[in-house]
């Protein structure tokens, strides 16, 4: 099932994000600070008429998520695009790109735009079956590691 954020998923998603990023990246512990920042000017500030963020859930447990903020009248930005391992490879994370992108255009964005790093292949993958085209990237010193920084967009016709 892929419901809506709310509030009290917030404590998840910072520690499962600050978790998976250590274990499967290298990350180290500034990352988890910035998912938690990045909740937190959503909870504080976004506009429910044209941002939103969803949570996929089985049997109660939360699997991942995936949000739309406004970046401009035209553009807006994907973020927060988790699925937890044990629930990779089933069609969920097309489904939350779906929900993500559907719920843009329906809101009259124009493009939508997401920003990842080079190592997130199976999501950099997605993207790309899904018609978004990589525009920029550059390497970076980020979270500790050496990585390279991606920019994604695509235009909705």
């Amino acid at each position: 099932m892929i419901r809506p954020f709310r509030p009290e998923d917030a404590a998840w998603l910072v520690k499962r994000h600050g978790a998976l990023y250590a274990r499967d990246e290298g990350f180290d512990d500034t990352f988890a600070p910035l998912v938690a920042s990045i909740l937190d000017g959503f909870l504080a500030d976004h506009d429910p008429t044209c941002e939103a963020g969803w949570i996929a859930e089985a049997g109660g447990a939360r699997l991942g998520s995936i949000f739309c903020v406004r970046l401009d009248q035209h553009t807006a930005k994907l973020r927060l695009f988790l699925l937890v391992p044990e629930a990779r490879g089933q069609g969920l994370g097309q489904r939350l790109l779906e929900t993500c992108m559907t719920y843009a255009r329906d809101r009259g964005y124009r493009r939508m735009q997401l920003w990842t790093h080079e190592s997130h292949r199976a999501a950099c993958a997605l993207y790309t079956r899904n018609g978004w085209l990589l525009v920029a990237s550059r390497p970076v010193h980020s979270f500790g590691r050496d990585l390279v920084e991606q920019s994604w967009e695509i235009t909705f016709h």
